[in-house]
């Protein structure tokens, strides 16, 4: 505690350690690791003081529990900084997650159209969090709109730096100044550019690209996942998108020589069968991936992408399994990082206990995944599955199942803290329920890895 700073927001800091990092940027978690929260804005503190709750008791109950406990600390933005502090991010915030390393948070508000940039953006720029990692399953019970959303097993990899994209923030608006500027300079370059336009800006680099897909490439290479697909718009933008797939190939097929295939090298040479200890890399145009991902999900695992692209296919294959209220979503830097809800506010529903905490409980399971913690991680995991397989969900879902009455946002936490410890339950089939899994099992295992 000597070289920490004594207090952040006015707030001292709790007896703890830090979190370190190793030159190669992974975690040294201490036993008593201080992780800084974020509230966040209308449902963000029913949902975040239960996921607390839950969390420390699967902590207690995994391995080294005895020695093991998260010391929480509190700090702010959105609403509640502006009432405390008058800004709705202030320094002291950024500071505390920076001397930390990691963080996890509620969702946050932001007005559309004119106003303050977007705080998530600008959480995510001041860390450098530039990988936006989103794991999206299924949980079986969940309703789902499709008919197989158990196909669903992606992780999706999102450039996030804030630099790139147009999430870079750089737009200028309509006969300002800067834009007519703009458009005379396109004009003189032959371009036809409408005099009554807005304008927005997309610069992608080579930098923000490669480092997004060494993330993504590393993360299948530990996992054994055995697809990487790079997503882009580059029939059309060929100079940013097209070249975020261009550098892409070419720096994975340098640097990962030894594990990469194509498509081309999946036929001609393997017989459409990956071979063991080979990853395909291939590709697709972001609208057509977005019918597979639907159509498709199987052959799918790791999808890199850009900002934009990621921000929209994340939220599609959230709503295949369930939605966004069972979705996690991590934010992570070469020496930090910090998870979060992957919902809106809900201000609608805000202090009335009807909130769905998965998703921030799910961003916390990643956030356990990261410090190494991963007993507990998976302890959640299956009590949240035990739980929904009895009908005990909140109303979001309950509204969408039969004879499901839905729970409040405690009564959720409560059921799910009574399964901690317990291992994952299969659901139980009927006669005919069998035969069908059986016969969809054989199917699966006789339908050849069609790429093409």
């Amino acid at each position: 505690m000597n070289d920490m700073v004594k207090t952040f927001n006015g707030v001292p800091v709790p007896a703890g350690e830090k979190i370190r990092f190793a030159d190669d940027g992974a975690p040294i978690v201490p036993d008593r690791p201080i992780v800084p929260y974020i509230e966040g804005d209308g449902i963000g503190a029913e949902i975040t003081d239960q996921m607390r709750r839950i969390v420390d008791a699967a902590v207690k109950l995994a391995p080294r529990g005895d020695k093991r406990q998260i010391v929480w600390y509190e700090t702010y933005a959105g609403d509640k900084a502006i009432k405390l502090f008058g800004t709705p991010l202030p320094d002291d915030t950024k500071a505390a997650l920076d001397e930390f390393g990691i963080g996890i948070k509620g969702p946050l508000a932001t007005p559309t159209g004119g106003g303050m940039r977007s705080l998530n953006v600008a959480l995510r720029k001041h860390g450098d969090y530039y990988q936006c990692v989103r794991p999206v399953r299924y949980y079986t019970g969940v309703p789902s709109p499709v008919k197989r959303p158990q196909d669903m097993d992606v992780v999706i990899f999102r450039e996030n730096g804030g630099t790139d994209d147009l999430y870079a923030g750089i737009e200028f608006e309509k006969d300002s100044p800067e834009v007519l500027e703009i458009i005379a300079l396109l004009q003189k370059m032959g371009f036809t550019v409408s005099e009554d336009s807005g304008i927005g800006i997309k610069p992608i680099s080579r930098r923000a690209c490669i480092r997004i897909i060494r993330s993504a490439m590393e993360y299948a290479i530990k996992t054994g996942r055995k697809v990487v697909t790079l997503v882009g718009k580059g029939n059309i933008q060929k100079f940013t998108e097209g070249a975020f797939v261009a550098w892409g190939f070419e720096y994975v097929k340098e640097a990962y020589a030894d594990y990469v295939i194509t498509e081309e090298d999946l036929w001609s040479k393997y017989g459409g069968e990956i071979p063991e200890g080979k990853i395909l890399v291939n590709y697709r145009i972001t609208d057509a991936m977005f019918a597979e991902i639907i159509a498709r999900p199987s052959k799918y695992s790791v999808i890199v992408t850009t900002n934009m692209n990621g921000d929209y296919l994340s939220d599609a294959c959230a709503a295949v399994v369930g939605g966004l209220g069972i979705a996690p979503g991590a934010n992570i830097g070469d020496r930090g990082a910090l998870f979060e809800a992957t919902h809106g506010t809900a201000p609608d529903i805000a202090g009335k206990g009807l909130a769905n905490p998965s998703s921030i409980l799910l961003s916390a399971v990643e956030m356990l995944r990261y410090m190494g913690w991963n007993e507990a991680a998976e302890m959640i995991v299956a009590a949240l599955q035990n739980v929904i397989l009895d009908g005990i969900v909140t109303g979001d879902m309950a509204r969408l199942l039969t004879n499901v009455k839905g729970v409040s946002t405690s009564e959720f936490a409560e059921a799910i803290l009574a399964e901690l410890g317990k291992p994952a339950r299969r659901p139980r089939l009927t006669l005919l329920g069998r035969v069908v899994a059986v016969i969809r099992h054989l199917a699966d295992r006789l339908e050849r890895f069609d790429v093409r």
